[in-house]
């Protein structure tokens, strides 16, 4: 009785494992080609990613000539503050 239970026992543990093992076996065979895909994605530019690193540089020059402009502005505005109260001779 103990050995048909063995028996049974190890004819089930082997169907279940077996497509634990093709399943392992199919990851080990296709990591590679899954690296090599990762690789090549993290090296090449699409072109959807150029139009928005593009946009980026864009708006952020944009935000630049924006604060320079604001600043003279500011500048000016003081110069001719610090002009109207000198006295006048």
């Amino acid at each position: 009785m103990c050995l048909a239970m063995r028996i049974i026992l190890l004819a089930t543990a082997s169907l279940t494992l077996s497509g634990c093992i093709a399943r392992t076996a199919v990851d080990l065979v296709t990591l590679p080609v899954r690296a090599a895909g990762a690789g090549v994605d993290a090296l090449t530019t699409s072109q959807a990613e150029a139009d928005q690193r593009r946009g980026r540089e864009i708006r952020e020059a944009e935000e630049r000539e924006g604060r320079e402009a604001r600043r003279r502005e500011r500048e000016a505005r003081e110069q001719a503050e610090q002009d109207s109260d000198e006295p006048q001779r």
